[in-house]
């Protein structure tokens, strides 16, 4: 069988290549080893997290914030089989609708894991037993990525779990001992924390969330702090044991000293790395980076070997859904002729713990260390007349504007609904707006959005009106 497009693996990256691919007149097949499409995001990623945020938040506020809202409630109590059942729900439904959408666009697909035999011929062991073999013009490696695993510290999916066993467990944890304060991990554990657990964060770094602008960080742990979580910093874990369903985690302080910590669950989020072996990669003459297993490609997101590509999770940058689908549609595009764009300083980041944190651009440290000459505009939700008739004022808008042509560098957010608001952030910096431009527009009151407004306007001649 032979095809203009292959496409291994269908997360977020592979299903959009594909389907872009197809809109533009390709011939596509897609592989997939798993029975349902849309990879780790849609499966034990973004999706099924993000339904079990939502469903946890709804309880925090019936039992925190529902009574001074006039709302009295009696006998509140979690159910989290059912919060893992509406979390199923919710992830059947969204793959359902992948499998949809590759009918729909005529994409051919094959269960089964894929390797390359040569640069154009794909072999499939097929789950359901045999292989099968297909060859095409063009491959795009599309296999995203796995849990990071300390090689001191093996989860066994039961007490010592990665994010994937987190997102099924059949009991609150009582204390719940959270190696890596990322955005997997604080994710995952502000959803047990809201639910009851104690919830201890173990991070190497001296932040959270150490890979965005300090203040974000700093704002965060402020917050999470008052659901009761509690963090180590600059703490190194030395290994964990398992005894019974007790789990020891030990690690040294940044003063060198022993920290034992006892808790029911462990949780490691320390990370993702590339899902690059299996694919016979040696067959073809790509040889993987060491260190995080990515594949290398050029500008054109294409590997050493003409027509094979690569994207997402499984070469160089941020390991994002987003970003993934950019480049599956950008890949799409090149093969088919065209001439794509991405600007991956604008690819925006999010935490989706409640506040949310969202970012896009520069951080005040990457300015500092390119020399840069920037201004700040601040602006904190506590300002905010939306944010306070929703009792949602913990967290601030920061913006970074070039100092002398006022043209907006950074936008750095946490607060109620930063992960859309960032999109405005987005946009403004495509156009290459300046802080004075998003001063001047008009935003609708009472919203969050306004907080945007005055920290650009806090950024122009420190003119924002409301604080």
């Amino acid at each position: 069988m032979q095809y203009d497009v292959i496409v291994i693996g269908s997360g977020p990256g592979g299903y959009v290549a594909a389907i872009r691919c197809a809109q533009l007149g390709l011939k596509t097949a897609m592989i997939e080893k798993y029975a349902t499409f849309g990879g780790t995001c849609l499966n034990v990623g973004c999706i099924p997290s993000k339904a079990l945020l939502d469903s946890s938040e709804h309880y925090h506020n019936a039992t925190h914030t529902f009574a001074e809202h006039g709302i009295d409630v009696k006998e509140v109590k979690v159910n989290l089989p059912q919060m893992i059942k509406r979390k199923k729900e919710v992830v059947e439904q969204t793959t359902g609708g992948i499998t949809f959408l590759m009918k729909k666009n005529k994409v051919d697909t094959f269960e089964g894991l894929g390797s390359f035999k040569d640069k154009n011929t794909i072999k499939i062991a097929l789950t359901k037993g045999g292989e099968q073999e297909i060859t095409g013009k063009n491959v795009i490696i599309a296999t995203g990525s796995k849990p990071t695993e300390l090689p001191f510290l093996k989860p066994d999916g039961k007490r010592i779990i990665t994010s994937t066993e987190a997102l099924n467990l059949t009991e609150v944890p009582k204390h719940m001992i959270l190696i890596g304060g990322g955005v997997i991990g604080l994710e995952l554990g502000s959803i047990y924390a809201r639910l009851g657990s104690q919830v201890t964060v173990l991070e190497f770094m001296d932040g959270i969330i150490p890979t965005m602008d300090k203040t974000l960080g700093k704002e965060l742990q402020k917050s999470l702090s008052k659901l009761g979580m509690k963090f180590l910093l600059s703490h190194k874990v030395t290994g964990a044991t398992l005894k019974g369903k007790k789990v020891t985690v030990t690690a040294d302080s940044p003063k060198g000293e022993k920290v034992v910590l006892e808790g029911d669950y462990c949780l490691v989020a320390v990370g993702r790395t590339a899902y690059s072996q299996g694919l016979g990669l040696e067959n073809i003459g790509i040889t993987v980076e060491e260190r995080g297993k990515k594949i290398p490609v050029n500008e054109h997101l294409e590997t050493s070997v003409k027509g094979i590509y690569a994207i997402g999770d499984v070469i160089k940058g941020a390991m994002l859904a987003h970003k993934a689908e950019e480049e599956g549609t950008f890949v799409a595009e090149a093969i088919a002729g065209q001439k794509p764009h991405i600007n991956y300083n604008l690819i925006p980041g999010v935490v989706y713990t409640w506040p949310e944190v969202a970012s896009v651009g520069y951080t005040e440290e990457q300015l500092k260390e390119k020399g840069t000459k920037y201004k700040t505009g601040i602006f904190p939700f506590k300002a905010s007349g939306r944010a306070r008739a929703s009792m949602d004022t913990d967290g601030l808008v920061k913006v970074l504007a070039d100092t002398t042509t006022d043209e907006i560098l950074g936008v750095h957010m946490i607060g109620p609904r930063c992960a859309d608001m960032i999109a405005e952030a987005v946009v403004a910096m495509e156009f290459r707006a300046s802080a004075e431009d998003i001063g001047r527009i008009s935003h609708a009151h009472p919203t969050f959005t306004e907080a945007f407004k005055e920290a650009a306007l806090a950024a122009t001649d420190n003119r924002a009106i409301h604080i």
